[in-house]
């Protein structure tokens, strides 16, 4: 924002601008910068301290919107008003400071006073509350809402924003190129915006309490109160928000969200998806008629639903606190009736009322939806539109924390298998198992501890899901290794030691389990002791990044070898079997989009080949 230097007005200035029909409380107040063409000052009423000026002579517009720079036909007070801008019919402006090249037309009520208010992410309870700030990253807003066990990082992170606020300006700050106009309410809302990232706020309703991101478009009814956003982030279409934390790259409209967490690159679009008290982890979607977290089973509102990245519940979906889903889950239409703790990951999920029974199919994506899962490691990097990215984003779906939770899976299947075949045969002898994971399962395979209640749960396809397992956390790991190291194998010294098994997803950023205790332990301590050294600290731990996922890759496929160290032969085994899933991944994003374009039902609505090639390019 810029600088500029405001002086008193004189005798002759005061004349002109009541002869334009302005009025102030004390016209010793009103100051004016240098320069400044009094001419585009009318009719307006100003109290207290207001400060504006100077105005060019190019119109400022958006979309099909023109107007003059200047102020007229409005109500200022204590307010400073940044050079370049347009401010016309704002009925009531009280404690704000705007940018250079503002917009500002057909506002109701814009004030600012006072302090933010807490926002209660994640919990209806306000357990989890957190103190927003202008240039907050998801990362950060995760860590003060995450640990709560940890008393004395609260303590610190609640110092730390208070001075962070108190040298920022506080409250009442719209930044530079932002536009505001045809909106009922404004109050309490810092507007990140610059000339390379402006935001925007067109036809809303009411806006309390909250921080907008650079480059964030709000549109057309929206209501929103205590919210933080990132970047590049849209509400639309009357969307209701309250209490939460959206991160970059999302698009929310028409549905409702309250008390919830939600991570980079989340879409809900619709009237009827409701999703409240959650914390999702990003790269996911919302389809209509979802109610995720409307149903309490407790006799008070605390529970909390918390599902990984990629998350996307089918259409009408149902869900009950407290709910927890690994990455990737994909939930078929359904009235859940009981809690879910689902622990495989890129699974489908299936209520099946005919058998009474919750059915779980392991690795679903991989085995027959291979074109949403490459699609989603491509679009979501295309659609990052962010100028500033200061929030540090992995998009790749197989990366180190769902190749972990692929290798907890893999274990949990041999396990249950094993329990099948013991139940089924009183004892399993190893090579039965080994045989039904390597083939078809001829029993029947339970899982356990992924649904409260009493009815049983049953793994679809676990040989399959099992051998599927195996061959992503191959196409991973050689997916990292032999980028950088061809046909060559790795140095063993440099990639080899103990596998990192706990990775942190903070905000969309991943970090080895013992930096994120280190970066907690170091702000309790005090050696971190401002936002601005945690941000520093996330920026040297992304640098750091790909590294370490190269150490996890080579790590994990001596995890599947049961080795230290992979030797020649064992190295070559691992490129063929890539090679081969190469092939496999093109094919199979080929043939499941094919099953689309082959649909003679899909074709029905169009008169040719030509014209849906067309529609649908």
């Amino acid at each position: 924002m810029s600088t500029i230097t405001y002086r008193p007005l004189s005798k002759a200035e005061i004349e002109t601008l009541e002869r334009l029909g302005n009025s102030a409380t004390d016209w010793q107040t009103i100051m004016v910068a240098p320069g400044t063409d009094l001419n585009r000052v009318r009719n307006n009423s100003f109290d207290g301290r207001v400060c504006f000026g100077p105005f060019g002579q190019e119109p400022l517009t958006d979309g099909l919107l023109s107007l003059p720079q200047g102020i007229s036909g409005s109500h200022i007070a204590n307010s400073t008003i940044g050079p370049n801008s347009a401010l016309h019919r704002v009925a009531y402006m009280s404690g704000y400071t705007t940018g250079e090249g503002c917009l500002l037309s057909n506002i109701g009520e814009l004030t600012a006073g006072g302090e933010l208010q807490y926002i209660e992410v994640m919990n209806e309870c306000g357990g989890r509350r957190l103190l927003p700030f202008a240039g907050m990253t998801m990362a950060q807003a995760y860590i003060w809402a995450r640990y709560r066990d940890r008393e004395a990082l609260m303590d610190r992170l609640d110092e730390m924003t208070r001075r962070h606020i108190t040298a920022n300006g506080g409250m009442g700050v719209i930044g530079d190129a932002a536009v505001v106009r045809n909106t009922v309410h404004v109050s309490n809302v810092i507007v990140c915006s610059s000339k390379q990232a402006p935001s925007r706020i067109v036809d809303c309703i009411t806006l309390t309490d909250g921080v907008i991101g650079y480059g964030c478009n709000l549109t057309y009814g929206v209501v929103a109160q205590r919210f933080l956003l990132g970047e590049n982030v849209h509400l639309e279409y009357s969307l209701r928000l309250n209490d939460t934390v959206v991160g970059d790259n999302s698009t929310l409209a028409r549905g409702e969200v309250a008390c919830s967490i939600i991570f980079p690159a989340h879409e809900q679009h619709h009237n009827s998806s409701f999703l409240i008290a959650a914390l999702v982890m990003g790269q996911s979607n919302v389809a209509s008629g979802a109610t995720l977290g409307s149903n309490h089973n407790g006799r008070t509102a605390d529970g909390e639903l918390a599902v990984g990245r990629g998350f996307w519940p089918g259409l009408c979906v149902s869900l009950k606190h407290t709910s927890r889903m690994a990455s990737y889950t994909l939930l078929a239409k359904a009235d859940y009736p009981s809690e879910l703790n689902i622990t495989l990951p890129f699974a489908l999920i299936n209520n099946n009322t005919a058998k009474n029974r919750l059915e779980v199919m392991p690795a679903y994506w991989w085995l027959y939806n291979m074109y949403a899962l490459d699609r989603n490691g491509r679009k979501f990097a295309k659609r990052d539109k962010r100028v500033y990215a200061r929030q540090h984003i992995e998009f790749a779906p197989l990366a180190p924390d769902t190749a972990e939770e692929i290798m907890l899976g893999r274990d949990l299947l041999r396990m249950w298998t094993e329990k099948a075949y013991a139940e089924a045969k009183l004892q399993a002898a190893p090579a039965d198992v080994a045989d039904a994971l390597a083939a078809s399962t001829p029993i029947e395979v339970q899982a356990y501890g992924m649904e409260r209640g009493k009815r049983k749960t049953v793994i679809l396809k676990p040989g399959q899901g099992y051998r599927a397992y195996t061959d992503m956390l191959v196409y991973y790991a050689m997916g990292q290794l032999a980028e950088r190291y061809g046909n060559q194998l790795p140095d063993a010294t440099a990639l080899g030691g103990e596998r990192c098994v706990r990775w942190v997803n903070w905000g969309g950023q991943l970090i080895p389990g013992s930096e994120a205790d280190r970066l907690l332990a170091d702000i309790e301590a005090g050696r971190l002791s401002s936002w601005q050294e945690v941000e520093n600290r996330l920026d040297e731990l992304w640098t750091a990044y790909p590294e370490q996922k190269m150490h996890h890759a080579y790590q994990t496929l001596c995890a599947l070898s049961q080795v230290k160290s992979l030797d020649e032969a064992e190295w070559n085994k691992y490129l063929a079997q890539y090679a081969e899933l190469q092939q496999y991944v093109a094919d199979q994003v080929k043939v499941t989009r094919q099953k689309d374009d082959d649909n003679e039902f899909r074709k029905s609505t169009y008169w040719n080949e030509a014209e849906m090639k067309n529609v649908l390019q």
